[in-house]
């Protein structure tokens, strides 16, 4: 397992902020994209939503 300390290291140079995450390639997906693939978080976010809203109500409703 690696350390945030290992990660980073001490030897990237003398400007002390090591190297940057932003620099080289990146991946990058459109919003269309995105959005298909997390279209289940959407349906589970609201699974649990109701499921909250219907179990608060069982517990505190008198």
């Amino acid at each position: 397992m690696t350390s945030v300390v290992d990660a980073v290291g001490d030897d990237e140079g003398d400007d002390g902020g090591g190297r940057n995450p932003f620099d080289g390639d990146s991946i990058e997906v459109s919003e269309d994209q995105l959005r298909a693939v997390s279209r289940h978080v959407i349906v589970l976010g609201t699974v649990k939503e109701r499921l909250n809203k219907w179990a608060t109500g069982l517990t505190y409703d008198r």
